[in-house]
């Protein structure tokens, strides 16, 4: 069968391209930047690269044609994008767009935890436009709604391996549904591969359980063998934080509203927990084979 991969060098759609391929499937893989994607996948005999852009609709239609099932997410926005709700919408509406000309019976995408609960969520909000679009097509769509990734602690691996600090500006009572991409991608691949079920839904994904920052430094000393405390950020923190990180004040803005969305008790993450949410990699799981080689790497 042949599945279309949208974002696929991305951290999601790499591993579902992956699990397509190691499973037979054929994959087409939709890239921007095709030296970006792992030389397995980009080689490999079933395999075939697109370049383009997911904003260009036609590109899209043109890249799905013969396809039997679609994987689809919005990745981040480039810096230079000045409206993430409108980058969220034309993406979207290339995806539905490929599905209708093409009548692609099957499509998995990837939303987030409270996706339309409410606007003013940032891209919480957006996603939930990215569900309704390729619900409208018809086709049989199942949205994986995840938690809080694991792989943002990456982002903070110098800052623990110098500072011993963990930051973020949730509250240290805040409770969060950590997974990893890569449960993600697997439950992905699952529905692509196996595509003996119809119907439009949405599935919680929220890893193994919810833990507090205070709970994940506490992980992350004992596996790493030295202190780390969890430090809650001010708003003027998290702003010279997303600064440093290279963000526009645009983005600063899109991503200032998504951090309080997520730490709102009421919110996103206060979703319970259903038997088909659990997903098995441990936060322990992730530092030993993820974080514990960065902290580590000075101390070779």
């Amino acid at each position: 069968m042949r599945i279309v991969i949208g974002a696929a060098a991305g951290n999601i759609g790499r591993r579902v391209a992956e699990q397509v391929l190691q499973a037979g499937g054929e994959a087409v893989l939709l890239v921007r930047n095709p030296a970006s994607l792992p030389a397995a996948v980009a080689t490999h005999a079933q395999a075939r690269v697109v370049t383009l852009d997911l904003t260009d609709q036609a590109a899209v239609v043109a890249a799905c044609q013969g396809a039997d099932a679609l994987f689809w997410l919005v990745p981040p926005p480039p810096l230079a994008v000045s409206d993430w709700p409108q980058w969220y919408r034309t993406i979207a509406a290339a995806g539905a767009a490929a599905v209708r000309t093409h009548q692609i019976p099957h499509v998995v995408l990837v939303s987030s935890l409270g996706a339309g609960m409410a606007a003013g969520l940032g891209t919480i909000s957006y996603v939930g436009e990215l569900e309704q679009q390729l619900n409208a097509t018809g086709a049989n769509v199942v949205a994986l709604r995840p938690g809080y990734f694991m792989e943002n602690f990456l982002m903070q691996a110098a800052a623990i391996r110098t500072q011993g600090v963990l930051a973020y500006p949730y509250a240290e009572n805040h409770d969060i549904p950590f997974i990893s991409v890569a449960d993600i991608a697997t439950v992905a691949a699952h529905y692509l591969l196996h595509p003996q079920w119809a119907g439009q839904w949405a599935r919680n994904l929220m890893g193994p359980a919810n833990l507090t920052l205070p709970a994940c430094a506490a992980l992350l000393a004992q596996a790493w063998g030295h202190p780390v405390r969890y430090q809650r950020q001010s708003a003027t923190d998290l702003q010279q934080t997303l600064g440093q990180w290279g963000l526009t004040p645009y983005a600063q803005q899109e991503m200032s509203a998504l951090f309080q969305a997520l730490g709102d008790s009421d919110g996103a993450y206060a979703t319970p927990r259903t038997a088909e949410a659990y997903t098995p990699t441990s936060f322990q799981e992730f530092v030993g084979t993820h974080l514990l080689p960065l902290l580590q790497a000075d101390q070779q």
